[in-house]
């Protein structure tokens, strides 16, 4: 899997370019601003871009507007999001419009460097990566018209996992719940969002994208 890195802290990019290396994965191009990276896109078609939110010149939003462009000008490419603090506004902005082969992250994420492996694969492969901090700060959060006011809090909690990528049986081993039981409140979580005449992975692609517009 091809990946291009894009912050313009040089010691992040080679930091980050080595856990993707040891992982498996083929860095293709380390950049350090938001036109550097979306030519590097352009040229060399990677399978994934892992961007920095805020980069120069005004250190604020660029790369988050370059990961939208990307998204928009090459589908096929995942976009992994990396941030200092939580800024839920870009992540809800990526996700808006197709979350398939998106993710974000906290910076702090790269050191748990198993999961942060397993999250730019998972993008790559078309899945969503979202920090269990971002879910924490949006579970609980309701507006009137809440298309998930149905879901039981269980299911709230099931619904949650699934928007941080975890598959079912990750869901059981964070929630120490049987294979069946978990795949209960996915199925009960589909029906109640009306998601039943879908494959299942585009189907929990739909429930989380339901679950952060909530």
């Amino acid at each position: 899997m091809r990946v291009v890195i894009a912050d313009d802290s040089v010691l992040m990019r080679e930091g980050v370019a080595k856990i993707l290396v040891d992982g498996g994965f083929d860095v293709v191009a380390e950049v350090g601003d938001a036109d550097a990276l979306k030519q590097a896109v352009d040229r060399l078609a990677p399978d994934v871009a892992v961007v920095d939110v805020r980069m120069p010149p005004t250190h604020t939003d660029e790369g988050a507007r370059a990961a939208r462009e990307i998204r928009a000008e090459h589908p096929d490419v995942g976009v992994l999001v990396l941030s200092q603090v939580i800024e839920a506004g870009h992540a809800l902005a990526l996700f808006q419009e197709r979350p398939e082969g998106v993710g974000y992250l906290l910076k702090d994420r790269v050191l748990e460097i198993d999961d942060f492996v397993e999250a730019v694969r998972r993008v790559g492969r078309g899945g969503t990566a979202i920090d269990s901090d971002v879910i924490a700060q949006l579970v609980g959060r309701k507006r009137d018209d809440d298309p998930l006011e149905e879901l039981t809090p269980r299911e709230r909690e099931v619904l949650g996992l699934m928007a941080e990528g975890l598959s079912n049986q990750g869901i059981c081993k964070r929630l120490v719940l049987s294979p069946k039981t978990v795949e209960t409140h996915v199925n009960s979580i589909f029906g109640k969002l009306g998601f039943v005449q879908a494959p299942d992975d585009h189907r929990r692609v739909l429930a989380v994208l339901a679950f952060l517009r909530s």
